[in-house]
């Protein structure tokens, strides 16, 4: 029997989504709930792999059992013992054509930053911060030369193990409300830091340092090291997950981007 899980999780107290020897992850710290419930080992495998201090409000799991048991104990009763940090959201049965890799057609992630002259205390650890004054709308233009099927080799960090660095932008926005910049990518994949990488090239186009067709010059490049520096990983997201219709999996639940500058 295979189960699907959506998992929402607060990043800062994890070496990320995969189990490492040495540090606690989200994906160990899942795995230890659902294998004391399951009465057996449990291996998960995920929709993306975040990385340390980066948060999900929607990553999408999998996993495989020999025995019965009800679905409640896969939501109700693993949240009981998570840490609450750590949350199910969802749990249901899929066809074991299902992968949560392999079968997504597309990942949303959202970066937030607090532009503002003092460093959140609040939101600490949840967004980023940057004191410069930044546009969000030349951000959001810069954002537009992203669109398509392109090389990101630019954006892809040195330690990615990805076959290609090609990938397909579907969809890129900047917005602001109030102090809170927000910028949401989706694509059919991610390269290893790129949504970060991707960040750190839109803040010199925001701070004024360049104009938005800088990020077509970077793109072009197709070398890491003519971007600029990677982003900071507290303020991204993994918010959305798709898959095709045929697995009926629950579509993410995102709140829209505000369309007025403010």
């Amino acid at each position: 029997m295979r189960i699907a899980l959506g998992i929402e999780y607060s990043g800062e107290s994890y070496c990320g989504w995969q189990s490492q020897k040495n540090s606690p992850s989200v994906q160990q710290t899942v795995e230890i709930v659902l294998s004391k419930i399951a009465n057996q080992p449990i291996k998960l495998f995920c929709a993306g792999r975040t990385d340390t201090g980066v948060h999900a409000t929607f990553q999408v799991a999998h996993f495989d059992i020999t025995v019965d048991r009800p679905m409640s104990a896969w939501l109700r009763g693993a949240n009981n013992t998570l840490p609450q940090d750590v949350s199910i959201i969802w749990a249901q049965q899929v066809n074991e054509d299902f992968h949560a890799r392999f079968s997504a057609v597309s990942r949303r992630y959202r970066y937030i930053i607090q532009n503002s002259e003092h460093p959140p205390a609040i939101l600490a650890n949840k967004v980023s911060w940057y004191r410069r004054r930044l546009n969000a709308e030349s951000m959001h233009l810069g954002a537009q030369y992203l669109l398509g099927k392109q090389d990101f080799k630019s954006f892809q960090a040195s330690s990615c193990q990805a076959n290609t660095s090609i990938r397909t932008i579907g969809s890129a926005q900047v917005k602001q409300h109030n102090q809170l910049i927000f910028i949401d990518i989706e694509a059919n994949a991610f390269l290893h830091h790129m949504i970060r990488n991707i960040v750190g090239a839109l803040l010199k186009v925001g701070d004024g340092c360049e104009q938005p067709h800088y990020i077509e010059k970077i793109i072009a490049f197709k070398d890491r090291t003519k971007a600029p520096d990677t982003a900071k990983p507290h303020g991204l997201y993994l918010v959305g997950v798709g898959y095709p219709e045929e697995f009926h999996i629950p579509k993410a639940i995102i709140a829209p981007l505000n369309h007025s500058m403010s």
